[in-house]
């Protein structure tokens, strides 16, 4: 096996590697199922057996195209895989469920499934439609124009070739190509091998491997000399041979000039912050962290001896909050900014250049992840707004593919998914005709202000209307599929039950003795959901169904599609382009016995199943309530991923922003000091975390390969050593293999770490040529020609669908490297930090993108209940790094310094909770005892705690003005900060102690996605209060400073001689803890100050525990007279 070519079609259809056979179905009018082989509706080899006598070789050109003998029956078989369900799973056959409908409203998108565009079929008793291509038009396969369908046309050939109309042979090689759209289609397979990197002359590498056959000069003719230098070759018949170039007069001038007198253009710009800002920054810390170190020896040096063990508590836990400190601060050292060029991008990429004449798209593939596991908790809206916004992004629409991974199994997420793709056939074009931003329908229609607004062309105000009309139709369908399913599973339930009890009264039976027959869920076609059922049965419940992947949306045509007004259109998009991108709805197998590793695995079988289907060589993932705010934000990413430095970049990633939250983000739920602050400090060193969505991988970096060139940091001092990770080929020309990217794996280890997928191995080398920079600077060492992307991709076959199903299934990862070193990491909850983590530390660098407009908008949880729930399942993925050979001081050489500190801050941070917990009930300790943390509050204590504040506070300014933050918004950080280190923090320590030592596996649920109901409060969560016992340690120690405030300060009005300092010292830091925890205290009282009678049962019971625990260590001395008389209180 070598990773030089992809598959070629023949060895993909007989399903090369995968091990399994594929069966397909053809459901009759009747409802009958009919089973047909593989043979039955391959028809290239029978069409094409006639003329297998001799070949001519004549040079392709566009005046002499090379006629596909196989186009009608590959038009077909593509028809035939998009309108088909596909099955499978372990131990089990492939199975392609031929569907007529998907839903129960009418589909008039030529490129889904179910589709009724085009004639009906004009064979008697056929109620199929007719085949169509892309643009909806009949395909007539026979110069009579006879309609027919897909199964019929099989028949036909079966029967003999003969066309059923004029009872003449099918004569395919007369068909028009141009029609099908299929005349360069099938060439992938046919490529020559992919080019290595170019080490010498770049020009030189351009004109050895693009071989256009395309070219066309600046006034639309074909340039027959540019095509003969390009493509090397001569006119006539036979084959085409390049004269020897030593017989070429030397002074005979046959290069053609590029445009090498254009100056060369970065992409992207790295912005370093104004020195008058980032100068006092540094400066700043460096000055605390002095002060600091003389501050804790002063402490120590100065121990309370009136109370060592307050002394002892206070010094432990401002030792190590200086260490945290640290390590939070010094990896913000070198905070950057970028800014990319558009124009630039486009001027490379998609406008004609002697490389790419026609300015056909020149970008790579981009593969979108859209993960989703639960429709109750993410409702189906969400999900489909999100994909919308992703089939209306402003990227090539032929070079994108959106993936649907339903973890869940669900029809009704399956139903909800074509909706959305029927709803995209208005809304696309809708958003290019008229720039329509957000792209996400239910965003766009809820904004405040003037909708015409930029907006030019006089018929915006009319289609808006009409599309909002369908938009409103479009939820209301949404909505009603919960019923919908629930009345269609009943209605054909009762039927099966009919046939049931009338089988056995005609066969005599007892009809009591009725068998039960399962509930199933049926799909709107009439059979059965082989997912997940409402009413749970085996092989259809959760955690038990086999693989299911939709083509729902096929591959558009690579050339822009426009059609003309036409009276039954309802909206005028004329010279609007209507193609779609691909869409695929996936569902990964299922069953008892399999770890599937919750969202990693999910991840994982999307990336085998899109590097089978559609390779793109980037992979954006998003969550489902995360959607595309910024239409143009992928061709943002694509700057960096395409810049001259470009091929070392792993992902970019982009900042959260969040929609519906509380005006004053009570809980931080913008968390912009982390997004803002922290990663735009990261981006400055060998770049951000990976935080889970909102992410643009580099595939090649997904399958666990060094990059081209890495730094390595040796020794004490850290002395750099570049290392060049790829061979060099011995020619420009010569593919690379499996030992130029890893030296420690060849061809018969290719099965184990990447599974026995021959598609998926062939698929590799072709992700990482795409995913090149272009050649066309001599800083870019590993780079593409241009050009070399403009081909359009292979038309889907059953064959590789089928190899798309084999890999999703649970067995596949058993005994590779999937989850360990290949793909999304297993192994911690917070899979997204350490998938990152490993790319860093193989040498890979990411970039953060800050766009002027959002790219990406998403859901938050404002409840609190929930927030802390968000953040006790981050805290626990930290601790189980922090005891996992993730662990930042485990890193290799190749991660950078103080990104090694930023990861190990990572492990370390919710170990600060127990200090915390500690250092909060210090002032109430200190109220109650009449001690303070130091024997008293002389000058020097006072001199120190001023300048640390003092420092402490112009350090959050100078971050505040480079970071972008607002002041407000750094203090409600700081507070929950407190919130979650005495709550969510503690428990998560707990819980992965637990899961190290007991080896207790800990659980999470999903967070619940608001739909979004417009007749109700949208901040209706925030006042909702959730008991759980993350409440009870901030409820605590608020309660116990409390109590400590009133009785210090009455028992100071009452002493003889009054103790003020004491007093004000502890009441200063006691007020300190509860200003940070005042978001919690008013969470606690819900709206209109209602509190649950809980909070007062426990408040009450930890204030009288406290009072008894304090009397038993520290009874009250009485006098002696009173102790004579009996008065004196004694704790039994």
């Amino acid at each position: 096996m070598s990773l030089t070519n992809p598959p070629s079609k023949k060895a993909v259809r007989s399903g090369a590697g995968s091990g399994q056979n594929v069966k397909f179905a053809r459901r009759t009018s009747s409802g009958r199922y009919v089973s047909m082989s593989r043979e039955d509706i391959d028809m290239s080899s029978e069409m094409s057996g006639d003329f297998s006598n001799y070949t001519v070789h004549i040079p392709p050109t566009p005046d002499n195209q090379p006629m596909d003998e196989g186009s009608v029956a590959m038009k077909a078989e593509e028809q035939y895989v998009s309108n088909s369900l596909f099955t499978g799973g372990f131990n089990s056959v492939t199975r392609a469920h031929l569907m007529d409908r998907v839903i129960e409203s009418n589909v008039n998108n030529s490129q889904m499934t179910g589709s009724k565009v085009g004639s009906s079929c004009h064979m008697p008793a056929c109620d199929g439609s007719a085949m169509v291509d892309e643009r909806g038009l009949d395909v007539d396969p026979c110069e009579c124009r006879f309609k027919i369908c897909h199964d019929c046309f099989i028949d036909a050939q079966k029967s003999g070739g003969i066309c059923p109309g004029c009872k003449e042979p099918y004569k395919t090689e007369e068909f028009d190509d141009d029609t099908l759209q299929m005349t360069s289609n099938n060439n992938r397979s046919k490529l020559p091998p992919l080019p290595a990197p170019s080490s010498g002359n770049n020009s030189k590498a351009v004109m050895a491997t693009n071989k256009s056959i395309l070219m066309r000069n600046q006034t639309g003719e074909f340039d027959h000399n540019r095509w003969l230098f390009e493509s090397s070759g001569t006119y006539g018949y036979g084959n085409a041979l390049r004269p020897n170039p030593d017989d070429v007069d030397d002074e005979e001038d046959i290069s053609i000039p590029l445009n090498s007198e254009k100056a060369w253009k970065p992409l992207t710009r790295k912005i370093h912050m104004p020195a008058g800002i980032i100068s006092p920054y540094r400066l700043l810390m460096f000055l605390r962290l002095f002060v600091l170190f003389f501050f804790l020896a002063w402490r120590v040096k100065h121990p309370n001896e009136d109370a060592v063990w307050l002394w002892l508590m206070s010094i432990v836990c401002e030792i190590w909050f200086a260490f945290s400190w640290l390590l939070d601060m010094l990896p913000k050292l070198n905070p950057i900014n970028r800014a990319t060029d558009l124009a630039v991008l486009k001027e490379k990429f998609e406008t004609a250049t002697p490389s790419n004449p026609t300015g056909r798209s020149d970008l790579p593939g981009m593969d979108v992840f859209v993960s989703t596991a639960d429709p109750e908790k993410e409702p189906p809206l969400v999900t489909a707004n999100t994909i919308l916004s992703i089939l209306a992004v402003d990227y090539p629409v032929e070079k994108l593919a959106c993936y649907i991974s339903d973890d869940g199994g669900a029809l009704l997420t399956f139903e909800a998914m074509a909706e959305a793709a029927s709803f995209a056939t208005i809304w696309v074009p809708f958003c290019r005709k008229h720039d329509i931003e957000p792209r996400n329908p239910d965003s766009y229609f809820s904004q405040k202000g003037d909708p015409t607004k930029n907006k030019r062309r006089l018929d915006f105000v009319k289609d808006r209307r009409k599309v909002k009309r369908e938009y409103d139709e479009f939820k209301v369908r949404i909505n009603g599929l919960p019923d919908s399913i629930r009345r269609r599973s009943d209605a054909f339930n009762a039927r099966e039950d009919m046939k049931m009890l009338k089988h056995i009264r005609e066969n005599g039976g007892d009809p009591s003795d009725q068998p039960k027959v399962p509930k199933a869920t049926w799909m709107a076609d009439g059979s059965h959901w082989p997912g997940t059922w409402a009413a749970p049965s085996a092989d259809h419940k959760k955690g038990d169904h086999a693989s299911i992947l939709q083509v729902m949306l096929k591959p558009p045509t690579p050339d822009p599609i426009e059609v003309t007004m036409d009276e039954d259109q309802l909206i005028d998009f004329t010279g609007v382009d209507i193609r779609l991108p691909m869409m695929v709805y996936v569902s990964r197998e299922k069953r008892p016995g399999y770890d599937h590793n919750k969202k990693a695995g999910a991840m994982n079988a999307l990336v085998r199943a899109s590097a089978v289907m559609s390779n793109g060589p980037f992979i954006l993932n998003l969550d489902c309530d995360h959607y595309i705010y910024n239409c143009k934000a992928m061709r943002e990413g694509m700057c960096f991923m395409m810049d001259r430095t470009g091929d070392r970049i792993c992902y970019i990633q982009f900042p959260q922003r969040f929609e519906g939250i509380d005006p004053s983000d009570r809980y931080a739920n913008h968390n912009t000091v982390f997004f803002d602050g922290n990663m735009r400090a990261l981006d400055g060193l060998q770049g951000p975390v990976y935080v889970g969505t909102g992410c643009l991988f580099r595939r090649f970096a997904l399958y666990g390969f060094d990059p081209p060139r890495a730094t390595e940091y040796k020794g004490w001092f850290m002395k750099k050593e570049k290392k060049n990770n790829f061979k060099d080929p011995e020619s420009e020309t010569e593919s690379l293999r499996a030992e130029d990217f890893d030296s420690t794996l060849d061809s018969a280890l290719l099965p184990k770490r990447f599974g026995n997928s021959a598609a998926l191995a062939d698929s590799i080398p072709v992700a990482e040529f795409q995913g090149r920079p272009l050649a066309d600077h001599p800083g870019v060492r590993h780079g593409r020609p241009p050009g070399a992307l403009t081909a359009p991709r292979s038309p889907l076959d059953p064959g590789t669908v089928t190899e798309a199903v084999s890999v999703i299934s649970c067995w596949y990862e058993d005994k590779t490297e999937w989850g360990d070193r290949v793909g999304w990491i297993y192994g911690s909850v917070t899979e997204d930090v350490v998938t990152g983590y490993r790319m860093h530390n193989r040498g890979w660098r990411s970039v953060y993108c800050i766009t002027k407009r959002d790219a990406f908008r998403g859901s938050a949880p404002i409840n609190l209940t929930d927030r802390l729930h968000q953040v006790l399942r981050w805290a626990t993925g930290s601790v189980e790094i922090f005891f996992s050979r993730n662990n930042a001081l485990l890193a290799s050489s190749r991660l950078k310094f103080l990104q090694r500190v930023a990861y190990l801050n990572v492990g370390i941070y919710p170990f600060t909770s127990f200090f915390l917990i500690v250092y909060c009930f210090l002032p109430a300790l200190s109220l109650f005892s009449g001690y303070f943390i130091v024997q008293t509050l002389n000058v020097t204590f006072l001199i120190y705690l001023l300048i640390i504040t003092l420092t402490l506070i112009a350090l959050a300014i100078l971050e505040v003005k480079w970071s972008g933050v607002g002041l407000e918004e750094w203090w409600r950080n700081e507070q929950f900060w407190l919130i979650s280190g005495t709550s969510a923090h503690l428990y998560a320590v707990v819980q992965g102690l637990l899961k190290v030592v007991a080896g207790i596996e800990i659980s999470f649920t999903l967070t619940s996605k608001s739909a979004g109901d417009e007749n109700e409060d949208i901040f209706a969560d925030l006042y909702i209060v959730k008991w759980t016992s993350l409440f009870i340690p901030p409820i605590t120690i608020m309660m116990v400073n409390i109590i400590a405030i009133v009785f210090a300060f009455a028992r100071t009005i009452y002493s003889e001689v009054p103790q003020w300092s004491k007093l004000l010292g502890g009441a200063f830091f006691s007020f300190w803890v509860l200003a940070h925890l005042y978001p919690f205290a008013k969470g606690l009282m819900g709206r209109r100050g209602k509190t649950p009678t809980i909070v007062f049962v426990w408040s009450g019971l930890i204030a009288i525990t406290i009072s008894l625990l304090w009397i038993a260590i520290s009874p009250p001395k009485s006098s002696g007279s009173s102790a004579a008389n009996g008065g004196g209180f004694q704790f039994p």
